[in-house]
């Protein structure tokens, strides 16, 4: 018999960690996370997600084997952007068992409702500023960093358990050991119509902190109209460049200026997977040693998020980001990039997408599931 149990110790929260290691053992494709950092993920007094909202695990357990997991919560922060009543859940794992995938969406479903809401969308891991939507299209390709990667029977096991598509993201691949032709033509031009200066971020520490203050207000601005976005608080913020900021590149991280303001922001990362795939998802003397092997080696990065001011808007600026992108990308030896992710409907980013030669290789999805009773 199946039983559904809430994570309420550390026993517990490791099976959850560990459930993925047992599912993906015979996948190629699948990149373990660093087990310590899971722990620090789902610690609430690291994790300033759970400042502002509440989260419960849950595990499905049969005869002493985990089997599945899921997590239910609320995004006060969604809720204050977009004055939608909605749950959420996330960090969906199950053998291929429809039963077992039912208890875990009724137990979630439960949650939620217990919480006020008539709905649920996922998976959220746990919002949009992290891995979020189900992989559905793709599965022959390791996922770069900081997306997911999913069995292919997962998508089965969620319209069977009636939940509905609410928004396809793409993810676009471009291999390439040079510059695009058109990009690289226009990029002059953009930057002599529009007068706007692109400038890597800052490797002195004091300007560096600066910067860093100019992105959040950027970012506090450039995404406040898009499809589902949510916006960090300050402590989540400085949380995720606290994190980041080791693995970053400053050359691949980059902020526009129009008579000295700040217009947009772009960032890549250095694609660490690379790195996770060899370390097995443990720190040991062994797995430093190749992950210093395979820090050298990396040769792909991905374009993770890219934002315009609205009044600075259809000036081209987005090409000028890539442009960089491309030219510092591929002089340190990233020649696979990823641009992920792209809502389906934002037109103008997969217009870019389709002039940079890039190819969609792969789609996650986002699901809704009525939970009213």
């Amino acid at each position: 018999m199946i039983k559904i149990m809430p994570v309420t110790n550390k026993k517990e929260l490791k099976s959850f960690i560990m459930l993925p290691f047992r599912l993906y053992e015979a996948d190629p494709n699948w990149v373990p996370p660093l087990i310590r950092d899971q722990y620090n993920f789902f610690d609430p007094h690291k994790n300033p997600y759970y400042q502002h909202s509440e989260v419960q695990l849950f595990l499905a357990v049969e005869d002493g084997q985990v089997v599945g997991r899921i997590s239910a919560h609320t995004n006060v922060q969604h809720q204050k952007e977009h004055n939608e009543d909605i749950g959420f859940f996330g960090f969906f794992e199950s053998e291929n068992r429809l039963e077992v995938a039912e208890l875990l969406f009724e137990a979630a479903s439960e949650w939620n409702r217990k919480h006020g809401f008539e709905s649920m969308r996922g998976p959220m891991n746990f919002s949009v500023n992290q891995e979020i939507g189900l992989l559905v299209d793709g599965y022959d390709y390791p996922p770069m960093v900081m997306m997911r990667h999913d069995r292919p029977y997962y998508k089965d096991l969620f319209e069977a358990c009636g939940l509905k598509k609410s928004m396809d993201l793409y993810a676009y691949l471009s291999e390439r050991d040079q510059m695009p032709e058109r990009i690289n033509r226009l990029a002059g031009l953009i930057e002599k119509r529009s007068g706007v200066k692109i400038r890597s971020l800052s490797k002195n520490k004091r300007q560096l902190q600066r910067d860093i203050e100019t992105v959040f207000e950027i970012y506090t601005k450039a995404w406040e109209y898009n499809w589902g976005n949510v916006p960090m608080t300050k402590a989540e913020f400085d949380h995720t460049v606290k994190e980041l900021l080791p693995l970053a590149d400053p050359d691949l991280i980059f902020i526009a200026e129009k008579n000295g303001k700040p217009a947009g922001f772009s960032l890549a990362l250095p694609n660490y997977n690379e790195v996770l795939a060899v370390m097995h998802g443990r720190v040991t003397p062994l797995s430093l040693i190749r992950a210093m092997i395979a820090k050298k080696r990396i040769s792909s990065a991905r374009v993770i998020t890219m934002g315009v001011i609205k009044e600075y808007q259809g000036k081209g600026i987005d090409s000028l980001f890539y442009y960089y992108s491309y030219k510092n990308g591929l002089h340190k030896g990233y020649i696979r990039g990823e641009f992920s992710w792209v809502l389906e409907n934002n037109t103008m980013m997969i217009r870019v997408a389709q002039m940079l030669e890039a190819v969609p290789y792969k789609t996650y999805r986002l699901y809704d599931k009525d939970i009213k009773k």
